[in-house]
């Protein structure tokens, strides 16, 4: 536990409307100067008036005013009430993991980021700790894996790369019952979108590299929860380990969050026009894309976000890597890279990138096919970015 002098983030914003706290929330103009942007404060400490007396800050790693103006505002985005920021998607995630103990299990979806994959079963598992991959579009798949030592349920939704869609109230409602934890990797959606908390998650994590950030340069996770208990818990974890952003990245991932509702919205607007037409193209076999009534998981996608987001991914009738290396290389606007969330288009091969440490038989056993793109929609132009498309696939 920390010291009682530890800050929790404590949010009292929750009555703005979105775009408003985007903007607005946990931040003040800068009290020495009036400075309308928090200032980056790139310092490692801070001058004491006598020891143990001074203005809320001691050492870096601990506190810094910028990282602070970045977790209220998270936790406001949330409607939670205390946000973490970490160095990296991946070490909020390892923060996360970091409230077990040996024995303990967790039941994972069995689509999701391969590097949280790689981290549960590369990292995690040598210490004791047992992972369960189960896909849960179907609420109640996850009842024969509970028992005495469940003691976390970690939620990703929509999926990455297949876009499914999980019922997080659903899941959340069986965890509750039992004592269990439940996580959401709300990444994909991001808070514009969806705000799990609200739906009775009890941890909320971002890659704010992505959506939050929305400029492809800089890289930071995030945890948002409502418990203090459960804060004060993770606040020492991210202390004791110390994988903390730098004002830096705090700073880009404030500036990037302004405009995150602007920028989500034209995403979702691209994304569906761009859903749409791949269904024309004949080298297309299927369009994963969580906007059609068709997708199996339409109506929950419906009922728990507010649009349907700007990620859409897609086979080919060649199912092979070799066909779908021909159409990676072939687009100039979508560009080939790692990544999502950004204000310029991306494509990816998640069976050689992003998942490639998912073993090639669970891989396809879970429908991560070899010809599997996925796309992250930018809010560049849809005609231009249909016709970039049309070049690669042919019409």
């Amino acid at each position: 536990m920390p010291a009682a002098k530890a800050p929790i983030y404590l949010c009292t914003n929750l009555l703005m409307k979105f775009g408003t706290k985007a903007i607005h929330a946990g931040l003040e103009p800068d009290p020495a100067t009036g400075a309308i942007m928090t200032p980056i404060y790139q310092t490692s400490t801070f001058v004491q008036q006598a020891p143990g007396v001074h203005k809320g800050y001691e050492y870096a790693r601990t506190q810094n005013p910028t990282r602070t103006a970045l977790e209220h505002n998270l936790a406001a985005l949330e409607n939670g009430q205390f946000g973490l920021a970490f160095a990296s998607g991946m070490a909020a995630v390892d923060a996360v993991i970091k409230l077990l103990e040996p024995g303990d299990e967790v039941i994972s979806t069995n689509d999701l980021y391969g590097g949280t994959y790689r981290a549960f079963t590369k990292i995690f598992e040598p210490f004791g700790i047992r992972f369960h991959f189960v896909g849960m579009d179907a609420p109640e798949r996850v009842n024969p894996y509970l028992n005495d030592q469940t003691k976390m349920i970690w939620i990703e939704t929509p999926t990455n790369p297949l876009l499914n869609i999980i019922d997080i109230a659903a899941i959340c409602t069986v965890a509750r019952e039992r004592g269990i934890l439940t996580v959401v990797d709300n990444t994909f959606a991001s808070p514009y979108l969806q705000t799990p908390l609200d739906l009775g998650a009890d941890i909320v994590l971002h890659s704010a590299t992505k959506y939050l950030g929305g400029h492809s340069d800089v890289v930071l996770g995030a945890l948002v929860v409502r418990d203090e208990e459960l804060a004060r818990r993770l606040y020492f974890i991210q202390n004791s380990c110390g994988a903390i952003p730098g004002p830096q990245d705090s700073f880009l991932v404030l500036r990037g969050i302004k405009t995150l509702h602007l920028r989500v919205q034209r995403s979702c607007e691209n994304a569906r026009i761009i859903a749409e037409r791949l269904q024309q193209f004949s080298a297309v076999n299927r369009v994963l894309y969580p906007g059609f009534s068709s997708h199996p998981g339409h109506a929950v996608a419906k009922k728990q976000m507010r649009d349907f987001g700007g990620m859409v991914s897609f086979t080919l009738h060649d199912d092979t890597v070799e066909a779908a290396t021909r159409v990676l290389t072939k687009t100039k606007l979508f560009a080939l890279a790692e990544s999502l969330g950004g204000v310029e288009s991306l494509i990816g091969h998640p069976a050689t990138m992003t998942h490639a440490s998912i073993p090639r038989e669970e891989r396809l056993r879970n429908g991560l096919s070899d010809s599997l793109i996925r796309l992250s929609v930018g809010i560049e132009d849809a005609e231009d970015l249909v016709a970039d498309l049309e070049a690669a696939l042919g019409t």
